[in-house]
């Protein structure tokens, strides 16, 4: 130190501390010229020693002035050194980058005017410290401070110029660095990162397209930033290597990187399913012919693709609030599904809840895609019953599932999955349902499905078959046990199947507790599905009633329940008027019993030519122990509801008690000497009923 204290004058030490600048950069250009003396007398050991003064006694010192004034004096020594200066660079260069992180942004902005003046002077020796200065660079490009981001900038600009001149920068040095940074957030760092990838792949020494794969799912995450101007510049970049890739060898984008693209799928998936939905034409067009290009790919487990990453990549993005990019990512976990089957099973447990919650998408296409994929899985046994267990769970506990996707999700299924099948299975759970209200919820939306869905027509056809085949009378059986758990569909179900006798004793087995609003709603509804072409059938018979003698007792037995100011009543009514008088046979209607019953139409002889009516049992169908088990489940309905009832009015009988008791004591003296009516030809008042809208 004494050697170099014995160079520089007291006063130029004195100035390079001063709180002025003017007085700094005095004293720097002083610096500057005494350098400039000693490396021309080749004084280097001098040179050394004024350069560690400046180190030690100023860029190292907790004074800010002091180290403002050795970095301008380190870079006034660069210049005086001129073209000596490479080989004093390990003592210039580190003390300048340390003061980078300097906590002082007035000390970090002339940091980074120093080091510009020292790159100018060594240019293209400087590149020996290039990850070094980059790293410096990254960081000051989100500086705080924006004097210091501008003059980061312009320190940028220069070392730019420098490695694109240079003949020494190795960029294999460099994609480790750039690698490591292309999934930081910040958008000064994004601009930075992508403004160094477009240089460097404008150089024709620099082989940028080689190293795509390290930083090509960086620049797909770019593309879905908020920023536009960043998009852009993701967007422009990729264009350009898009550009590169068409016009070499390689005539694919993703055959670009080989088999080492195989481990980025996911991040690159990542990135691309969010653009496939951006507000900017030009980059849905990319990310859609990458995501296909992707797609067309069969990649093997065994060669690093991992099947779980993607699933995650998927399932996240089935969460995102647009359409396109849920209906992409259904088409992945379909893909994966077909290509990766038992793979895909091994991460069920993690994307299966998330496939039930898509269930409920306001939209028609990814419902029926998620019903795909649903259906897919559901081919074994196993994830089938599962499938349909979760399915009916969800439906109890969203209501508003079951009456908006509740038919779609039901006949998707009965397409995809077999819908004698799809059937079985639900019967089988509701029979043994707990919950009674959504049970007979359940079989009613079930019922009309089976009733008007074009999609179920084999199993109607094969209802119709219950009495004289098998595999008719197997699904009968099958569908009644949890179909008892509304009597509407059990009726409903005997007409198809064509059971016309146990439908009449059905009919005749309801008590008053059934025949409540809910019932007239379903009985209305049923009324109107006999007058389409489903029940064209059953409106035909009526043309022989000699032989469907019980089928016009259960019809007129729907019409005695019916209110005859209802639009069901005189709709059945009609249909049965219809009937031609010639169709009945005068001496078997002689032997009917007379009674209001059979005064609507003349009437009808014993039916004994057809299904069930030879006894309680008929082709194995023992009719009496289904009548038997109806009526034991319509008990436990019963039940239910009375205690349900119960349940409400104890909540509420003590205050209405206890309020009434005042209103009559108030009203005796008020009114101590009002005579009590006793005219029994006075009905007592009835409480009004709210009015609503029914809801079933």
């Amino acid at each position: 130190m004494a050697e170099a204290l014995s160079v520089m004058p007291a006063a130029v030490l004195r100035n390079l501390a001063d709180k002025l600048y003017e007085k700094r950069k005095n004293a720097a250009l002083e610096v500057e010229g005494i350098v400039k003396q000693l490396a021309s007398a080749g004084d280097h050991d001098k040179v050394n020693a004024v350069i560690d003064l400046l180190t030690t006694e100023y860029t190292n010192s907790p004074q800010a002035n002091h180290r403002k004034g050795g970095l301008i004096s380190l870079a006034a020594a660069t210049v005086g050194l001129t073209n000596e200066a490479a080989q004093h660079l390990d003592r210039i260069v580190p003390p300048v980058l340390n003061s980078f992180s300097d906590q002082d942004s007035r000390v970090r902005y002339y940091a980074c005017e120093a080091l510009y003046n020292i790159a100018k002077v060594v240019r293209g020796d400087f590149i020996v410290y290039f990850n070094l200065i980059f790293d410096a660079l990254c960081k000051l490009s989100a500086d705080s401070d924006g004097n210091v981001q501008s003059a980061a900038h312009l320190l940028d600009r220069l070392v730019k110029d420098i490695v694109t001149e240079s003949d020494q920068f190795s960029i294999e040095e460099f994609i480790p660095l750039l690698r490591e940074r292309m999934n930081v957030l910040n958008p000064y760092v994004r601009q930075f990162l992508v403004g160094w990838i477009t240089v460097l792949d404008s150089v024709p020494d620099i082989d940028m397209l080689g190293f795509l794969p390290d930083f090509l799912d960086g620049l797909f995450n770019m593309l879905s930033d908020s920023s536009h101007e960043i998009r852009q510049q993701a967007d422009s970049a990729l264009s350009e290597f898009l550009h590169e890739i068409k016009n070499s060898p390689i005539n694919e984008f993703v055959k670009l990187g080989g088999d080492q693209l195989v481990r980025y799928y996911a991040d690159i998936l990542g990135a691309i399913l969010p653009c496939i939905s951006d507000k900017e034409d030009k980059i849905r067009v990319v990310a859609r012919e990458t995501n296909e290009e992707l797609q067309a790919i069969n990649a093997d487990p065994a060669e690093a693709f991992d099947v779980g990453a993607i699933l995650s990549i998927a399932r996240r993005q089935l969460s995102s609030e647009w359409e396109a990019t849920r209906i992409e990512a259904l088409h992945w976990i379909s893909i994966l599904l077909n290509r990766h089957r038992v793979e895909v099973l091994t991460y069920l447990n993690d994307i299966f809840d998330t496939l039930l919650k898509a269930l409920s998408d306001p939209s028609d296409e990814v419902v029926l895609l998620v019903l795909d994929v649903h259906a897919c899985i559901a081919r074994d046994p196993l994830h089938f019953r599962h499938l349909v267990v979760f399915l009916v769970h969800n439906f109890r506990l969203n209501n508003s599932l079951l009456e908006k996707r509740g038919a779609l999700i039901i006949r998707r299924l009965c397409v995809l999955l077999n819908a004698e099948r799809v059937y079985r299975e639900l019967s089988t759970i509701l029979e043994g349902e707990s919950d009674l209200d959504f049970a007979s919820i359940m079989v009613q939306a079930l019922n009309l499905i089976l009733l008007t869905s074009s999609e179920l027509s084999e199993i109607r056809d094969l209802l119709k078959q219950s009495l004289v085949n098998p595999a008719g009378k197997d699904l009968y059986v099958s569908l009644y046990a949890s179909w008892c758990h509304s009597p509407m569909a059990i009726i409903s179900l005997c007409f198809l199947a064509q059971t016309y006798r146990h439908a009449s004793a059905v009919i005749q087995s309801l008590v008053e507790e059934d025949i409540n609003v809910k019932f007239l709603v379903q009985l209305d509804k049923l009324i109107r599905l006999l007058e389409t072409p489903i029940f064209a059938y059953l409106r035909l018979q009526l043309l022989d009633p000699g032989r469907y003698l019980w089928l016009f007792k259960a019809l007129y037995g729907l019409l005695m329940l019916l209110p005859q100011q209802s639009a069901a009543f005189k709709i059945l009514k009609t249909r049965l008027k219809a009937v031609p008088s010639y169709s009945f046979n005068r001496a078997q209607l002689n032997r009917m019993p007379s009674g209001d019953y059979y005064q609507f139409v003349p009437q009808m002889p014993d039916d004994n030519h057809t299904e069930e009516d030879g006894g309680s049992s008929y082709n194995g169908l023992n009719f009496a122990t289904r009548l038997q088990q109806f009526q034991q489940m319509q008990q436990q309905h019963r039940v239910h509801t009375k205690s349900r009832r119960a349940s409400r009015s104890l909540s509420t009988s003590l205050p209405k008690v206890a309020g009434l008791f005042i209103l009559h004591e108030a009203q005796k003296e008020e009114e101590p000497h009002r005579p009590q009516s006793t005219d029994l030809n006075v009905p007592p008042s009835r409480p009004r009923r709210n009015s609503g809208q029914l809801q079933l």
